[in-house]
């Protein structure tokens, strides 16, 4: 399985849904923010109502959309490191027991995130929780190839 990853933040639209996105064999954005409808989230934010990110993704690159909150941070644990009390050390200890104690690689359907991209908002993979979830799946599913867009 191919899993793709992606952060919103520093590229413009057109980079991210026509060189990035657009080009990649990705099927749809598994969404992993714990707050994908946050008024920072710009092009990428998701709305009840209006659902822009979601339109934008069907038209410009055939891309579904998928919201898995399971593989998002806690609310003590995003405000904790985004606040400064915690440094990135502890925060990637600390999500990677989440998701052993929330055993997503158990109760996530793999077909759900097969060929799709987690979307959060760092712009690159290195201190981002995508990358921590994509290599927490590879080492519990196996066949996992990453890829950073």
């Amino acid at each position: 399985m191919k899993l793709y990853t992606i952060g919103f933040t520093k590229k413009s639209a057109r980079t991210f849904f026509d060189e990035l996105l657009g080009s990649s064999d990705a099927r749809r954005v598994v969404d992993i923010r714990l707050r994908p409808s946050s008024q920072l989230s710009g092009f990428a934010k998701v709305s009840n109502s209006d659902g822009d990110l979601e339109f934008l993704l069907e038209r410009l690159c055939g891309l579904g959309y998928v919201h898995v909150p399971a593989l998002a941070p806690s609310v003590e644990l995003f405000t904790s490191y985004r606040g400064g009390e915690i440094e990135w050390e502890e925060y990637a200890e600390r999500y990677t027991a989440l998701l052993e104690e929330r055993a997503v690689e158990n109760t996530l359907d793999p077909a759900l995130v097969a060929d799709g991209v987690l979307l959060c908002s760092e712009d690159t993979p290195e201190r981002c929780h995508r990358r921590l979830a994509a290599e927490y799946l590879r080492r519990h599913w196996g066949d996992v190839e990453i890829v950073h867009l």
